[in-house]
Parts: structure tokens; C-alpha cells; sequence
């Protein structure tokens, strides 16, 4: 049963995109570290620091249960406050009240300890420390820094007056001003500033995700100028063919025959070119696919090494193996988690063999199903289609390698030349 909720775990992070996975990470850690700080400041210190008399056990378990509420309300509003920062969604009601009057409950606590004289002077001053932490994690990121800073000085102050009228120590009115400035400062060095990295990481995946949309749009718009170039002349000349060809025919003159042969050729050929359009809009040229699979994949943070040797390949397995190289690199950035990725070309005896080899080995294959005109069953349609063959599956430790092999007649003419291209 754990192995199997373990297993869970990870597919569910390995779904997660990169910027998922590092909100995911601090709004844990912010979660975490409210318990940890908090509880681990003040239940640990109040079960020494204490006196025996009933009075002072009974504050000290009643700032044990307030300060445990302020964590879970502080669990609780830590993504709403996040969503709110980032611009997803309003603020939730109870996000700035609930923190609050927990927060004076608090301290109302600790002052009436430092007032009874019930615990040590330490003690009474890293239960301010541990009280004031979770409302200014929250409360830190739903208002402008200088508001929170002006009143979080305002209320240090507060505090350092009402604990030193209990307790006149300097030493300890000290304490409590360096406890205050510390739960103001985590919150805007670990809160905001966090928040404030993701809310980049969301704009720089937003801009990333406009420029491929903007990319399938200029390639739509390319298409669309191909095909009038092709139509646009040709259906001009049939339009006013056809409009002679009918003057002709009501006039009864035989050049009308002439006239709609004419335009029934341009229809033959304009329907040779559309198709020629089409075909070259849907093959993929392997030299084409091979830099935009290094170009992709860096700008994705992968390192890349293109090595290809330059053999003259019959144009349906340069196309082929392109789509191989196109489909290779989508699942690298798809379904795994790469930090690099290898692809090699070569010429051997008889065959040309090319190689997709990546360390995402978790998620480098698509989904089972995965077939049609993508996915691996689609590259091995196509591969077929030259008499290729297609191998997926992993090579070695947390490796993934995709290998296409297409038989040649003969072997391709090299020149010698190998073709090392790096980036990280």
C-alpha cells in the first residue's frame, strides 16, 4: 500500500509542469516552515519555561492551542493568498480577519504570562516570535511592502512597551524588538520575494506559450499565402475562360470547345501544385527538424548535441526521419523531465540509423494508445512506408532512447565531413 500511494506521489509531480512543480515546492515550504518555526519556538520553550502554578499552565495550554490554530488557519490561506498575489482569484473572506483575532489572542496570552510572571523572560519573547510568524506570512503578501513594514513597526513597538511594563530588563526588551523584526523580515525575504519569483516564472511560461501560438499562427498564414499564390493567378484565367467560353457558346462559335479545354487543363494543374503545396506543408525535411530540435530543446533548458553525418538520402526517408526527430523531441519536452538529450545520425553499410537518446527516461515515451498520426505508432506507419524500423525504449540507467532504421540500396555518398554541434 505505501509503495503504491508512493508511486502515485510521483507520477502526480512528474505530470506537473516545471513552474507547477516550483510553486508546488514553496508553498510547501512556506507551510512547513510556519509549523516548524512556530510550534517548535513555543511549545518546546513553554514546556520548561513555565511555572507550576495552575494559572501559568493554564495560559501556557491555551497559547499551545492558539498558536496551533494560527498554524492551520495559516496552512489554510497560504494558496488563496498565493492565487491572490499571483492575480488568479480574489481574496477569500476571513484571509486577513481569522489570522488577526488569533494573533490578539496571542499576545494577549503572553502579556498576561510576562504580566504573572509565569514563565521565563526568554520564553515570554520567542512566543512573540513564534505568534507574529504566521499572520505576517500570510498578511505580507495581500498588502504593499511599505504598509506592511509601517505597521509592522507600529505594532513592534506596541509590544516592546506592553512587555516591558511586565518586565524592565533591557536585555529582554531587546529579545522582544529582535523577535518582532524577524517575523517581519521572513515574511518579505521569504514570502514575497518567492512570490514574487514565481509570479515571473508564470509571465515568462505565459510568453513562451504566446510565441508558439504566434508560431502555429505565421505557419497558418504561410499556408494560407502559398495556396493564393498557387490559386489566385490560376482561378483568375479560369474565371475569365469560362465567362469567353460562354460568349462563344451563345454566339455559337466552335472556339468555346477550345476555350473550356484550356480551362480544364489550368484545373488539372492547379490541382497538381494545391497538391504539391500540401505535400511539401506536410513532410518535414530532416535538416529542417534537426536544428529546430536543438533550438527547442535549449530554449527549453536542455542541453542538446546534434551529431549528424551529411549523406545524400532519397527525399521520402529524409522526410521520414524527420518526423522520427520531430516526434522524438516533442516527447522529450512532453513527458520527461531531460536535462540532456543526444541526436545522432548515421551511415552504415546498407542503412542509415538514427538515434534519440535522452536521460528523461520517466516520461520520454507518450502515453500508451499514443498512435494515428502521432505518437510512436505513427513514426512506425511512416517508417514503414520506406521499409524502416522503429525502436523505443530505455538504454541504461534513467536513460531513453528512440532508434529509427530505414535500409538503403545503396550506401548513401558520404563526404567525409561530421557535423558536432553542442549547446548547454
Amino acid at each position: 500500500m505505501l509503495g503504491h500511494v508512493r508511486r502515485w506521489q510521483q507520477r502526480h509531480w512528474r505530470e506537473r509542469s516545471k513552474a507547477e512543480r516550483v510553486e508546488l515546492y514553496t508553498v510547501g515550504t512556506w507551510q512547513v516552515t510556519v509549523w516548524l518555526f512556530s510550534l517548535g519556538w513555543l511549545l518546546l520553550p513553554l514546556l520548561g519555561g513555565l511555572d507550576d502554578r495552575p494559572a501559568a499552565v493554564l495560559l501556557g495550554t491555551l497559547l499551545g492551542i492558539v498558536a496551533t490554530l494560527q498554524c492551520a488557519v495559516a496552512h489554510r490561506f497560504t494558496r488563496p493568498v498565493l492565487d491572490h498575489y499571483l492575480g488568479r482569484a480574489e481574496l477569500p473572506p476571513g484571509a486577513h480577519r481569522v489570522p488577526a483575532v488569533l494573533l490578539g489572542l496571542a499576545l494577549a496570552l503572553i502579556l498576561a504570562l510576562a504580566v504573572l510572571g509565569a514563565g521565563e523572560s526568554m520564553t515570554v519573547r520567542l512566543a512573540v516570535g513564534a505568534c507574529t510568524l504566521p499572520f505576517g506570512m500570510l498578511y505580507g503578501l495581500t498588502v504593499p511592502v511599505r504598509v506592511f513594514l509601517r505597521r509592522s513597526a507600529l505594532l513592534t513597538v506596541l509590544l516592546v512597551a506592553a512587555v516591558g511594563l511586565a518586565d524592565r530588563d533591557p536585555v529582554g526588551l531587546l529579545a522582544t524588538a529582535l523577535m518582532c523584526a524577524f517575523s517581519t523580515a521572513f515574511p518579505l525575504l521569504a514570502g514575497r520575494c518567492g512570490a514574487w519569483t514565481l509570479h515571473v516564472l508564470w509571465e515568462a511560461e505565459g510568453r513562451r506559450e504566446l510565441e508558439a501560438r504566434l508560431a502555429v499562427a505565421e505557419e497558418r498564414l504561410r499556408f494560407g499565402r502559398d495556396l493564393h499564390d498557387v490559386l489566385g493567378r490560376n482561378l483568375s484565367v479560369i474565371s475569365l475562360k469560362s465567362e469567353l467560353a460562354v460568349q462563344l457558346a451563345r454566339r455559337g462559335r466552335p472556339e468555346a470547345v477550345a476555350q473550356m479545354v484550356e480551362v480544364q487543363r489550368i484545373a488539372r494543374e492547379s490541382q497538381r501544385e494545391v497538391r504539391d503545396v500540401v505535400r511539401g506543408y506536410r513532410e518535414a525535411d530532416l535538416t529542417v527538424e534537426l536544428a529546430g530540435a536543438q533550438g527547442v530543446l535549449t530554449a527549453a533548458g536542455i542541453a542538446c548535441e546534434v551529431r549528424a553525418e551529411r549523406a545524400e538520402l532519397p527525399a521520402e526517408v529524409r522526410s521520414a526521419l524527420g518526423w522520427v526527430v520531430r516526434e522524438a523531441t516533442t516527447n522529450v519536452l512532453r513527458h520527461g523531465d531531460a536535462a540532456h538529450c543526444s541526436v545522432g545520425l548515421r551511415s552504415l553499410p546498407g542503412c542509415v540509423v538514427l538515434t534519440v537518446e535522452n536521460d528523461g527516461v520517466a516520461g520520454s515515451a507518450p502515453p500508451p494508445g499514443g498512435g494515428g498520426g502521432s505518437g510512436l505508432a505513427g513514426l512506425r506507419e511512416r517508417l514503414a512506408a520506406v521499409d524502416g524500423t522503429l525502436e523505443a525504449g530505455p538504454a541504461g540507467a534513467g536513460r531513453f532512447r528512440v532508434r529509427a532504421r530505414v535500409p538503403l540500396g545503396q550506401s548513401p555518398a558520404l563526404d567525409g565531413e561530421r557535423v558536432s554541434e553542442v549547446t548547454t
